[in-house]
């Protein structure tokens, strides 16, 4: 693997979510050298004065991103698979991937790792340039965590996904991870409300991840919605009854 492949997987790996010390095992490389692959990657950040959006190259979601959510007359175009089993391998936390346009070689990549139940967005990745030779290498990688390979989404599916989740999150309490200022350009203009009802079927449930504090999680949503208002599952307890 060349360098270049290398920084390619290395941010991409980044988007989606791991640290430096992950990233350094799954390819295999010291964490030093890992840490100074994901720090290497210029930023596209807009230039002062230019609000002009890129054109978009294209989006992309995984697979059972709507299982457990609600969707008002929901567009042909968003598609998902046609088998949602409860708790699948992604229903619940839903990565987006946006792609513009940078130059006549270059493209602008930025990821989003979003709790449709609970959080909002747990984690983003500001938009970095790629060759656009390796979108379908950032795809793999960025996608790596889920079972089968990304869907494509039309911009209107990530941008309700994102900023809608980002909304239903603010109302139990949660802000947005801080990159996800950075990012938030990339998905455009927007026009809420969005379609999706977030939560599952309606109600918060809150999955413990590596890095949440559930004790402080859950003391916000019992501020927010009340004691037996949400479900849970955590490290120790599950409660995902009616």
């Amino acid at each position: 693997m060349n360098s270049e492949d290398l920084k390619s997987r290395a941010l991409a790996l980044r988007a989606a979510g791991n640290s430096p010390k992950q990233i350094a095992r799954m390819l295999g490389i010291p964490r030093a050298k890992a840490v100074s692959l994901v720090h290497s990657v210029p930023s596209s950040r807009p230039l002062r004065g230019d609000t002009q959006e890129k054109p978009l190259v294209g989006c992309w979601v995984t697979r059972q991103w709507s299982n457990g959510l609600t969707i008002e007359n929901r567009p042909s175009d968003w598609t998902d698979d046609d088998d949602l089993p409860p708790l699948a391998i992604g229903a619940g936390l839903t990565s987006v991937a946006v792609v513009r346009e940078h130059s006549d070689n270059e493209v602008s990549v930025c990821g989003y790792l979003v709790d449709t139940y609970c959080q909002g967005v747990k984690n983003a990745y500001p938009p970095a340039i790629f060759d656009r030779r390796d979108i379908a290498a950032f795809l793999t990688d960025f996608f790596s965590a889920y079972e089968g390979p990304p869907l494509p989404a039309p911009l209107e599916l990530a941008q309700d996904l994102v900023l809608g989740a980002v909304d239903y999150a603010e109302t139990l309490g949660f802000e947005p991870q801080r990159d996800f200022y950075l990012a938030k350009p990339h998905l455009g203009a927007w026009q809420p409300p969005s379609r999706i009802g977030f939560g599952l079927h309606g109600k918060p449930y809150f999955q413990q991840g590596p890095y949440d504090d559930a004790n402080r999680v859950m003391r916000i949503l019992d501020r927010s919605v009340g004691p037996g208002n949400y479900h849970f599952t955590t490290e120790v307890t599950i409660d995902i009854g009616s």
